[in-house]
Parts: C-alpha cells; structure tokens; sequence
C-alpha cells in the first residue's frame, strides 16, 4: 500500500493524498519516499493529462515532519549517503513544483517541519480555519534545521528578517496568524470548502511558477547584497552568539544556510541547504537534543513513569494550602484547566491577594486577544479565596505550599487532610523537606505524596513527584494524572532530603558563591555560567532564590541530619552565604540588595564591593574559563549520578528531562545524564577525577559511574 493515494479525477485534478501505513501520522521516512518516487514517475506520465495538483492527508494532522527515528540513527560514515537520500527527496518534490501545473496544498490540520515544507513547495495553500492547528518549523529545537527547502523557500517568500524568527526559533502560529505572515494564502471553513477553494485556484491558475523560478525575482524586504539588508546580517552574527553563547550550532547553521542560499538560485541554495543539515543530523549536540526532547520527553509523557493496573482520575476539586507566589501559580495553572480550586490562606485578604495573581495573568492574555472577558470570568470563578479550612470539604486533593517548616506543614495537613473526599491524596510541595518525614503527621500516610512545583509555576513545565516511604502506587499513578491533567510534565522520584531537582540545583549556586570565595571574580563566574548552556549565572540565582531561604533551608537541613544522628560538613560556599546576609544585610533580589544591586530604574549589575571582599588578583586573572565551565556542568551530572546510585532517581529519562526542566541545566547536553554519555563515561570520569584533586572531594566520582568507567558503559 503506497503512502500517498493516487485520484485522478474527472475534472483532470489530481488529488495526492498522504496517508502514511500503519502510522498515527505522516512523517518523512522510508516509505514516504518510495510513495514521493513512485508519484512523481505516475505524474510524469499522465502530465498532459493533469490541469492541477491538490495534495492533502487522511490523517488529523497534514504532516508531522521527518523521521526522527532515522535522522537519530545516522553517523558521520552515513553523511555522503544521507546527503544523496536528502537531495533525491527534495529532487521529488522540485519535480512537482516546476511541472507547470498549479499545485495546492490543502492542509486539514498542523503542518510542522517538513509537513510546511511540503506545503511551501506548493504554488497555492489552503488551511482549515482551526485555532489548534498550528504550522512551523520546529527543527532548531531540537538542535536541526528544516532540511526539505525551509531554509530556501520562506526567505524567498516572505523575505529574510521576516523568515529568522520561524527558522532559528521555531516560531509555530496558527492559521490566522500565518495567514497575516504571508505562510498561507486561504483560510477554509470546513473539509469541503477547503477543497473547493483549491480546486478554484487550480482553475483560475492553469499554468504555475513560483516567484522564486520566475526571471526577474527579487527577494521581500531585500536579497544580503541590498545595502538595508547587508547592514542588518553584518550584525546578526553577534546577535545570534549573544543568544546562543555558542552552545547551539543549529541557529548558526540556519542562518549561513539561509544567506549563503540567498545570494544562488534556487536549485543551489537547495545544496547548501542539505550541506548544513546533515553536518547537524551527524553532530553530537542534535543527538543530545533529539534524544532527550523527543524520545525521553515522549517516553514520559506516554506514561513510563506512571504505575499499572491504576485506573486514570480525571480531577474535579483541588484544594491549594499558602497563596503566596507558588500556592497561587498552582492555583492559577489547575484552574485554567477547569479545575475548581479552593485557595486557602490565614486571611481572606491573603487569598484575595494570591488570587489577584491569577487576574493578572488572564488580564494580560485578553490584552493580547487569547482569551475573552468571559473566559477569564471563568476561570476566576473556579477559584475560592478563602481562610476557612470548612471549604476544603469534598477536594480530591489538597497540595500545602506553606513555608518550609516541618512544624508548620504538620499543623495544616492535620487541619485539612480530614476534609479531603475518602481516598483523597495530601501532596506537600516542599522543594527540600523529606516527605516521608512529613507524612508522619499524617493519619493516612499511603494518600500522602510531594508534588515539588517550580517557581513560577505557569512558566516552569516540570513537577517532581516524590514518593514517600509508605506512598501508594495508587496514590503515585492518581498524582501523576493530576500533574498531566493541567498539562505539566511529571518526573517521578524516591525520597532524600532534597529529592533530586533541589539537591543538584543545589550544587549548581554552591558551587559559584564557592569560586567567588576562592577569589575568582564575580563576572567570570556568571559569564562562565552561561557559557557553559546554564540560563543564568549561580549568583544571580542566588539572589532570586534569597540568600535568606538558603540559610533557612541549610540550618533545617542541618538540624535534622544532628537529629538523626548524622555529622554535617559545611560546605565552602556557606561562609559566604553567611557573610552576605549576616554582616552585609544583601539577602537578595526580593530585598533589593545581593550578589547584585538593583536600581530602580536601570539594568542590575554586580555589586562593586564583591571584587573587594573576595576577589583575589592573581586567581581571578589565572582562571581557566574551561575549568569554570566544567565544574558548574561536573557538579550537577555527578550528584545526579549519586541520585541514581542512591535510588533516589527511578530512570535516565527522569534524570535528564528533570535537571533541564527543573534546573535548567544545559539544554544542549540533553540533561546531566546524558553530558556525561555524549562526554564519554570513562572521559567523564577521570576529568571528574583530575577536579576533585583541584578542589575537593565533591567532585569524586561515586561508585556507579567507577563501575561504569571501567567498562565505558553508558547511562541507560
């Protein structure tokens, strides 16, 4: 059975229809370019049979892009071969492009990567006007570019600058919006009108070029030698590197692939196009991406962490325990997923406040014309601002985001958990506090779990749930429902003090205040910091964590570790801590004043009197930026590997989706796990080695990763 179904009707249109075998959806692999090759031969021969083209798909979706599965699999010894695969398929599709005929894309649902390129190489597109289907060209998000003419044929349609932003950020819009770009060139009511309106085109267009194979073409907004646009690209280099730090060759390569295709007619600029894509389908970054935000992310989302034999809960009533900036983003995320929510504070006028947070959020998305007053009416409606515990009758879940103190934590479970219907879960969003140490004031310790939200909660994607020692596996699938229900990604963990996110964040902002206490300068430490792939440098996150907290957190981590029995080892970064916040009165961005000053008006900067009280010359002027780059990337991947050995982490796939999405550790290694694959596991573990000789026994490797070095075994 062919992947694309041959109608030649009466009328002389041909209808190509897509519908790859045995798949959910249509993508670029194997069978797709058998079905391409055999089309086109069928087309050559009945051209002068054919008044226009109509290619269309019989999935919901038009087309969902190349085979990942494939592109994963090719190695460096693969590229000439892959570079001809490539070229042979684009060959297919340029055939159809300049046959003369009118070839129109009738898109009945998403068309991203190589589903638009399909569409762009069509004359004429048509696309159903549905709000959920969305277009783009998401390759650079997972470390590629659009391999099947992206590059060559958006810049020649609706101009280089206007073309960046789909390209080298993977901008997706919607019908309405890519109609206003210039991406499509209809919006159709229903199936039918959709392919009415292509057969129109087809009619009205018996003969068809595109604008780019026509004689006299001149690119939208400019060709690289116009002297506006030569003088924007003379810049966008820097700019794309300010961007990047270097880390991510896609973005770099999109754009060479772009300009360089830009200034040689098309068929050319295809080649070029084809060169840079399989320089990055062979490179170790887009392994790393495609790995981890495609196979893992799915694997998760798909359920692999979730237990089975539990019946899926759909959540109606969830009660939110604190409304300060963490209980109200939970709040605000579980309601706008039609959820009820009751938010509880000490005072109605805390609530208000906390729920005001929501109003704001709503507010700005009807200013920008994605949401209506009406929407936002409902969604504020959901929410119960609150101080009775009374309201809390009949949740099926109650999550406590009180400040971090056991006692306190204790105090609201008791009060709220008898509210909660029978069988209902109590989940503590405690980012440090041990939960099966928190279950203890529970009366039904199997119903009580952690579900550790990240701040702020309608921005961060990730949720850690965190098993306690007498917590279900009914609780833990019923958990992980929620999580997915108002539309996170669920990451599931053992307990430890910390669990994993926090204790490997951790590592990360001790181990730049303790290169500071060494004496290497402040701005080297940042700027190492985002070198290295990290979103922000260690002492800026420092100050929005709040020193303040980090003490906290320490002297309780620290209490109960004595209590326990345990002997606790002050870290080096503590004194500075101490310092800052003791004798300095700096505690943080919400106190105005840390690492950082913060004018009112104005950029922050660092504080000039660090380079005073811990600045050492001869060291800040002496210190190898790889050196600083590795051991804020060591130090993470190796406590990462500790949760594994420890059985704090259940999976690879956890560890790697988590430390991205939870700490934001380097995107372009594919998580700490997997940095330490691509480095190599032996690799990794004798510079692991040569670090912890240079500055201290945290960085010893643990004994899974000796265990694995010996035999240079990946992490899977």
């Amino acid at each position: 059975m062919s992947a694309i179904h041959y109608d030649l009707g009466s009328d002389q249109i041909l209808t190509l229809t897509i519908d790859m075998p045995g798949q959910s959806a249509n993508t670029m692999n194997a069978a797709f370019r058998e079905g391409l090759a055999e089309t086109v031969t069928r087309v050559e021969k009945d051209l002068g049979n054919i008044h226009g083209i109509i290619i269309t798909s019989a999935k919901k979706t038009f087309f969902a892009g190349g085979d990942l599965k494939e592109l994963h699999k090719v190695t460096r010894d693969d590229a000439e071969t892959f570079e001809e695969m490539v070229n042979s398929l684009k060959a297919g599709m340029r055939f159809l492009e300049t046959s003369g005929k009118p070839v129109v894309a009738a898109i009945n649902g998403s068309a991203l990567g190589g589903g638009l390129e399909i569409a762009l190489a069509c004359h004429h597109r048509v696309v159903l006007n549905n709000e959920s289907i969305q277009l783009g060209l998401p390759e650079v998000t997972l470390g590629l570019l659009p391999g099947g003419g992206g590059t060559q044929r958006l810049p020649r349609m609706i101009g280089l600058e206007a073309a960046f932003p789909y390209l080298m950020e993977g901008k997706q819009v919607n019908p309405t919006a890519a109609l206003k770009a210039g991406i499509v060139d209809e919006l159709a009511d229903s199936g039918e009108d959709m392919m009415a309106r292509a057969r129109a085109f087809i009619t009205a267009n018996p003969k068809c070029q595109q604008p780019w194979d026509q004689k006299g073409f001149r690119f939208p907004g400019g060709a690289p030698h116009h002297p506006a646009m030569a003088q924007k690209l003379s810049i966008a280099p820097a700019m794309l590197k300010q961007k990047t730090k270097g880390c991510y060759p896609a973005p770099e390569r999109i754009l060479s692939a772009a300009v360089e295709g830009a200034q040689v007619d098309f068929d050319n600029g295809s080649l070029i196009e084809t060169r840079y894509f399989a320089e990055l389908v062979i490179g170790q970054v887009a392994k790393n991406m495609t790995g981890t935000f495609w196979f893992q992310l799915n694997a998760i989302k798909a359920g692999g962490s979730r237990p089975d034999g539990v019946d899926k809960e759909t959540f109606k009533k969830v009660g939110v325990l604190g409304a300060g900036m963490m209980g109200a983003g939970i709040a605000y995320s579980t309601a706008t997923r039609g959820i009820d929510v009751v938010l509880k504070d000490v005072s109605v006028e805390n609530a208000e406040k906390g729920k005001s947070y929501s109003e704001k959020l709503l507010a700005k998305k009807v200013s920008r014309g994605r949401m209506t007053e009406q929407q936002k009416a409902e969604i504020l409606d959901r929410i119960k601002a609150t101080d009775a515990a009374a309201d809390l009758d009949g949740c099926d879940l109650v999550i406590e985001a009180v400040f971090e103190d056991s006692g306190l934590k204790a105090q609201v479970t008791q009060e709220s958990e008898p509210k909660l219907v029978t069988n209902g879960i109590f989940a503590s969003n405690t980012s440090t506090i041990p939960i099966t140490k928190l279950a203890g004031a529970s009366a039904r310790p199997e119903n009580f779990i952690g579900l550790h939200f990240f701040s702020p909660v309608d921005k961060m994607q990730l949720v850690e749930i965190i098993v306690g020692e007498k917590t279900s596996d009914e609780t833990l699938a019923r958990s992980f429902d929620y999580v997915q229900q108002i539309g996170k990604i669920p990451i599931v963990v053992n307990d430890s003090r910390g669990f994993f996110t926090s204790r490997v964040f951790g590592t990360f902002v001790n181990e730049g205040i303790c290169m500071l206490a060494e004496g290497i300068h402040p701005s080297s430490i940042e700027n190492a910091g985002l070198l290295s792939g990290m979103p922000v440098g260690p002492l800026a996150i420092s100050d929005e964590v709040s020193m303040t907290l980090m003490q906290h957190i320490r002297d309780q981590s620290r209490k109960d570790t004595e209590a326990a029995g345990g002997s606790w080892a002050p870290h080096p970064a503590e004194a500075v801590i101490d310092q800052m916040v003791n004798a300095q009165n700096r505690k943080g961005k919400a106190s105005g004043a840390g690492f950082y000053e913060y004018p009112d008006n104005g950029k922050k900067y660092l504080w000039p009197e660090l380079e005073r009280l811990y600045v050492d010359s001869d060291k800040a002027r002496t210190a190898s930026l790889q050196d600083l780059k590795d051991r804020i990337l060591f130090i993470q991947a190796i406590e990462t590997v500790r949760c594994l050995e420890e059985g704090v982490l259940r999976s690879v796939e956890d560890a790697n989706i988590g430390s991205i999405f939870g700490i934001g550790y380097a995107p372009w290694t594919g998580g700490a796990i997997q940095f330490i694959n691509q480095y190599g596991v032996r690799a990794f573990t004798e510079r692991a080695t040569e670090l912890a000789r240079q500055h201290g026994d945290r960085f010893a490797p643990p004994g899974l990763l000796l265990q694995k070095a010996e035999t240079n075994t990946p992490f899977a």
